[in-house]
């Protein structure tokens, strides 16, 4: 394919460099006549393993060239890929008026090519930008957004060091286009790259690598006031966090990827607390652990806010153990948000077939009597009892027997969903999910 590549830093030259390679006809834009030079001569204008060989193989077998010139890089390619940087202000947010410059140049030359072109951000943009840059395009060109052109993000993962291995070897590629037609151009791209392919929204695509790096920053910060902790006790940290990291099918894993609502129960709470407690003992400050628990409470805060929006008094709870298959209500959230419920004077109902069974005659009876005989009156036999006598149903836990619920729900009543019962299921009508 015939592309052009605006920005020559890191990521620009890698990709000029790696597309190239794949065989690609690359053109590499830049403002910086200096960078322009380096790559024609094939050179590189950063220091990265095996980056300079590419660059010399590709310029020397007519792969890649460099220009000024936007308009000859627009003219002779089907797709533009955006590589400027996207540095942070002081209050924090990110400078995208350099992608913005960048969308109108290519917009004032789209104006004068007839055939369909695709603009893609491969830079790190906050959710949002890909609309803004149609936006742009659409307004400059005055050509038609997903009929003469199309918008796309295409993050890249890329470490320094590494980036020439990476980029053979993504975990994956992202694709989030506009269109079919800048969805096909971008797979057709890839193709030559061993890795599997994810077609998203476009705000799913660049929330991706956002969400990646955070991720990176949380697993390094979690690890080292682990480390400082194991330090002053004694212990191997690296040791630890080996053994930590080999549980690859709870640890290291989706199964506590999933937005939804708080964690609570006999294990997490109390454990929290414990290493908590700890590391003040030892003096350390431990800042990530510290917000753990901070942060699950403002779930169940929000929780809560979203119950009382709906300005309706009648709720029904569907699973109040704390997890579902379970009768156990240690810590269970969904009774955190039921109290507060009581409390503001709300008409409650509620219904878990584990807990009411429990009640009867399992281990969590004596429980139940003693900590929660409040909510223990207001429990039915029947899902379908409180269902019919609420005005608002919040889902608690994933129990199967909630699978077809929404089924039953008359569309007059509000659906508050804390666990995504049905996959897929987005915030739209009488429906609301708490991350979805």
């Amino acid at each position: 394919m015939r592309i052009s590549i605006f920005g020559l830093g890191y990521v620009g030259a890698v990709s000029c460099a790696c597309f190239g390679k794949e065989g690609h006809d690359v053109i590499g834009v830049d403002v910086s006549e200096h960078k322009v030079d380096l790559i024609n001569s094939g050179k590189s204008p950063i220091i990265e393993a095996d980056l300079e060989a590419y660059i010399e193989e590709g310029v020397g077998n007519g792969k890649i060239k460099a220009v000024t010139d936007c308009s000859y890089a627009v003219e002779n390619s089907e797709i533009s890929i955006i590589c400027v940087g996207t540095p942070s202000q002081l209050n924090g947010n990110i400078d995208l008026h350099y992608i913005y410059n960048v969308c109108s140049e290519i917009a004032g030359e789209l104006k004068k090519k007839d055939s369909f072109h695709s603009v893609v951000i491969r830079s790190t943009v906050a959710p949002g930008t890909i609309r803004q840059c149609g936006e742009i395009i659409e307004d400059i060109s005055q050509k038609k957004l997903n009929v003469d052109f199309g918008v796309a993000s295409n993050p890249e993962f890329l470490r320094e060091g590494t980036a020439i291995h990476d980029f053979i070897n993504p975990p994956y590629t992202i694709i989030g286009a506009s269109c079919q037609q800048t969805e096909d151009q971008l797979k057709e791209l890839y193709a030559g790259i061993d890795a599997p392919v994810y077609c998203l929204k476009p705000e799913e695509s660049e929330m991706i690598k956002y969400t990646n790096n955070n991720f990176h920053a949380l697993k390094i910060t979690f690890a080292n006031e682990i480390g400082n902790i194991c330090k002053e006790l004694g212990v191997d940290g690296h040791q630890v966090m080996d053994i930590v990291a080999k549980d690859k099918k709870l640890n290291l894993s989706p199964y506590y990827l999933k937005p939804g609502f708080a964690f609570g129960g006999s294990c997490l709470p109390k454990d929290v607390r414990g290493l908590k407690y700890r590391a003040r003992m030892l003096d350390l400050k431990t800042p990530l652990l510290d917000s753990l628990l901070e942060s699950n409470d403002y779930q169940v805060e929000r929780g809560l806010q979203m119950v009382t929006s709906t300005g309706k008094k009648k709720v029904g709870i569907l699973g109040f153990a704390f997890k579902a298959g379970t009768d156990d209500l240690r810590e269970s959230p969904m009774v955190t948000l039921i109290e507060a419920l009581i409390g503001k004077g709300y008409d409650i109902s509620v219904y878990d077939s584990n807990v009411y069974l429990s009640k009867l005659l399992g281990k969590n009876k004596d429980f139940i009597a003693a900590h929660i005989p409040h909510i223990s009156r207001l429990m039915e036999e029947k899902m379908e009892d409180v269902i019919a006598r609420s005005e608002v149903l919040v889902i608690g836990n994933n129990s199967p027997e909630f699978n077809d619920v929404l089924s039953m729900i008359p569309e007059d009543k509000v659906i508050i969903d804390l666990v995504r019962i049905q996959k897929e299921k987005t915030s739209e009508g009488n429906y609301k999910g708490i991350c979805w």
